[in-house]
C-alpha cells in the first residue's frame, strides 16, 4: 500500500511539473532566440562563459563538503554523510527551481521582503535565466550542506531530506532577496559580495539550531559523581578525507568570490581572487598557531578549518577591500574559529562535529562585519578605517541581526516540528550501530575490521 501510494504522490508532482513548464516556444524558436545577434557582445559572451565556469566550481564544493564531514566524523557514517551530500543538492536544486528563484529574485513585493513572480520558471529561449539560476542554485546548496555537518552522526536520513528542502526553498530564499535580490536591506546599501551572511550566517544559524534541538551524540557530555560534566572527543576517523575537503573547498571558493562579480570581463576579478587566497592562508596560520598554543599541539582539524575560516570570513568583503586588510581579516577569522569550536562545545554543550556553527556562523558575522571596518571603494562600502565612519558597520550589524533572526526563528521552529511529527534523531540503537547500517544497510567500508568500532 505504501509503495503504491508514494508512486501516485510521485506521477502527481510530475504531472504538476509539466503543467507548469509548458514550453511556450517551439525548440526551432529557441535556436533563432540564442543566435548571436548584434546585441550579444564579446562581454555577454565571457559572462555567459565566466558564470558557468564558476557555478561548477561552487558545484564541486558539494564534494569538498562531504569529505570534510566525512573525515572528520566516525567511520560507521560516512556512507550517510555521502548521501546526504549527494541528496541535498539534489533535492535542493528541484525546490528552488520551483520556489525559490522566485521567492528571492522574482519581483519585489511587500517593501522589499520578499519575491512573487518567476516560479516553476517554464518558458524555453531565456538564455539570461538559465545562466543566472544555473550560477544562483549552486549557493542555495551550500547554505543547506552546511547545516549536514552539525547534526552528523544521529540524524534521521527522512527527516534530513525534508529540512534541506524547506532551507533551500524558504529559508535561504527569503533573507537572500533582502540582500541580492533587490530587498530592503540592500536598498540600505547592506554589502554582501558573495554570502558572508546571505550564504555561511542562514547556513550557520541553521546548523545550530538543529544541533541544538538534535542534542548531543551519546557519550558526548558525561555528568561526574561530582556533578561536573566531562566532555568526551569524538576524533574523525580519515584526516586526509577532511584534508582533501578543505583543498576542494578551497578552490571552489575561487568561483564562490570570484565569479560573484557577475561579469566575465570585470578587473575586479583579479583582486577577489588574491584576497580570497591571502585570507585563506592567513586564515590557516591563524588557527595553526593558535591551537598551537591553546592545545600546546598544532591540531590538525582546527587548522583545517582556519582555512574555511578565512574563507568565510573574506566573502563578504572580498570586493571592497585591499590585499593588506585581507591578511588581517583571514588571520582574525582562523583564531576566531577556534575559540568559538571551544565555546560552543564546552560552554554551551552544543554537539557540532565538525565545529560547522563556529566556521560559518561565526566567521560569517565577522565577515559581514568587516566591509564596514576595512571597505574602502567609494560608492560600495567605506568602512570605518577609511574614513566611512559607522555608517557602514551600522548597516552591516543590522543585516547580521536581521537576517539571523531569521534564519534562527524559522529553522528552530523547522527543527521542532519535526522532533514531535516525523522524528529527528534515530534510535539509541540505531546511533551506536552507526547510520550507515541503520538508515542504508550498508557500509562504507565493507569488509574491514579495523573500522568496526569506530
Amino acid at each position: 500500500m505504501r509503495k503504491k501510494l508514494f508512486l501516485v504522490v510521485v506521477l502527481i508532482l510530475c504531472a504538476g511539473i509539466a503543467l507548469f513548464a509548458q514550453d511556450e516556444a517551439s525548440l526551432a524558436d529557441v535556436a533563432e532566440l540564442v543566435m548571436v545577434d548584434e546585441g550579444y557582445t564579446i562581454r555577454d559572451a565571457l559572462t555567459m562563459v565566466w558564470l558557468f565556469l564558476g557555478a561548477a566550481l561552487v558545484f564541486i564544493m558539494q564534494a569538498g563538503f562531504a569529505l570534510v564531514e566525512a573525515g572528520l566524523t566516525r567511520a560507521k557514517n560516512a556512507g550517510n554523510i555521502i548521501m546526504k551530500n549527494l541528496m541535498d543538492f539534489c533535492f535542493g536544486a528541484v525546490v528552488y527551481w520551483a520556489l525559490g528563484w522566485g521567492l528571492m529574485y522574482g519581483a519585489d513585493a511587500l517593501g522589499g521582503l520578499i519575491g512573487t513572480s518567476d516560479f516553476f520558471k517554464g518558458p524555453m529561449g531565456e538564455p539570461a535565466f538559465y545562466r543566472d539560476w544555473f550560477f544562483q542554485v549552486v549557493f542555495a546548496a551550500t547554505s543547506a550542506t552546511i547545516v549536514s555537518g552539525a547534526m552528523a552522526e544521529r540524524t534521521q536520513f527522512k527527516s534530513y531530506l525534508i529540512y534541506t528542502c524547506f532551507i533551500s526553498a524558504f529559508i535561504y530564499p527569503i533573507s537572500g532577496h533582502w540582500i541580492w535580490g533587490g530587498g530592503w536591506l540592500s536598498n540600505l546599501g547592506f554589502h554582501d559580495f558573495a554570502g558572508s551572511t546571505v550564504v555561511h550566517s542562514v547556513g550557520g544559524w541553521a546548523a545550530l539550531m538543529g544541533a541544538a534541538v538534535l542534542g548531543p551524540r551519546i557519550g558526548k557530555y558525561v555528568k561526574g559523581k561530582d556533578g561536573q560534566i566531562s566532555v568526551k572527543a569524538y576524533p574523525g576517523h580519515n584526516m586526509v578525507f577532511a584534508a582533501l575537503g578543505v583543498f576542494l573547498l578551497w578552490f571552489g571558493w575561487y568561483g564562490f568570490n570570484g565569479a560573484s562579480t557577475l561579469d566575465g570581463a570585470s578587473p575586479d576579478i583579479a583582486r577577489v581572487c588574491v584576497t580570497t587566497t591571502l585570507a585563506a592562508s592567513t586564515g590557516t596560520i591563524g588557527a595553526l598557531l593558535t591551537s598551537w598554543i591553546w592545545f600546546k599541539k598544532p591540531d590538525i582539524s582546527m587548522t583545517l578549518n582556519g582555512a574555511l575560516a578565512g574563507l568565510v570570513a573574506i566573502t563578504a568583503p572580498c570586493a571592497v577591500v585591499s590585499p593588506a586588510a585581507s591578511l588581517v581579516i583571514g588571520a582574525l577569522g582562523g583564531i576566531l574559529v577556534v575559540f568559538a569550536v571551544e565555546f560552543i562545545d564546552k560552554v554551551l554543550k552544543i554537539d557540532d562535529p565538525v565545529g560547522a556553527s563556529s566556521v560559518h556562523l561565526v566567521c560569517g558575522i565577522f565577515g559581514t562585519l568587516a566591509v564596514g571596518i576595512w571597505g574602502n571603494v567609494e560608492g560600495v562600502a567605506v568602512g570605518v578605517l577609511h574614513g566611512g565612519g559607522f555608517t557602514q558597520l551600522g548597516i552591516q550589524a543590522l543585516g547580521i541581526v536581521t537576517v539571523g533572526a531569521w534564519a534562527a526563528i524559522t529553522s528552530l521552529i523547522l527543527f521542532m516540528v519535526l522532533k514531535v511529527t516525523t522524528g529527528l534523531r534515530v534510535s539509541h540503537k540505531d546511533e551506536l550501530m552507526g547510520l550507515d547500517l541503520s538508515e542504508h544497510k550498508s557500509e562504507a567500508y565493507t569488509g574491514f575490521q579495523i573500522f568496526s568500532n569506530l
